[in-house]
């Protein structure tokens, strides 16, 4: 049997992290496929949480998720923030946002030209 590309390998990730982000309690999970427009990675995973500790919460499952499907987290930032938390898988990409700081930076928009894979229908 021959190895999934890694590509592939990405974007089942990415699926399994949005839907982690779903199913604690995170809201509006967007899933964005960047491949064609961004150098840096190929998915975004932007959510909404609740409050500070809830966007920990998830930041702190990802980089679990990541470690148990060998996408360890090359970094995370804005743990001391109740607005954003970022975890940098480099093929995917997680933002957690409060919902002021995500309309603030408005990623939706502003990556608003990348195609949204539809996760929740897709089965991984």
């Amino acid at each position: 049997m021959k190895p999934k590309p890694v590509k592939d390998l990405a974007r089942a990730f990415a699926i399994q992290a949005a839907e982690l982000c779903a199913n604690t309690r995170c809201h509006n999970v967007v899933l964005l496929d960047v491949r064609a427009l961004s150098p840096v990675c190929d998915y975004l995973v932007i959510a909404s949480g609740t409050s500070k500790r809830q966007m920990l919460t998830v930041a702190a499952d990802l980089a679990e998720l990541g470690k148990e499907n060998n996408y360890s987290p090359y970094r995370t930032s804005g743990q001391e923030s109740e607005q954003w938390v970022l975890v940098d898988f480099v093929h995917v990409v997680a933002h957690v946002f409060n919902d002021e700081s995500r309309r603030f930076y408005d990623l939706d928009n502003l990556w608003g030209d990348a195609p949204r894979v539809e996760w929740e229908t897709v089965k991984s």
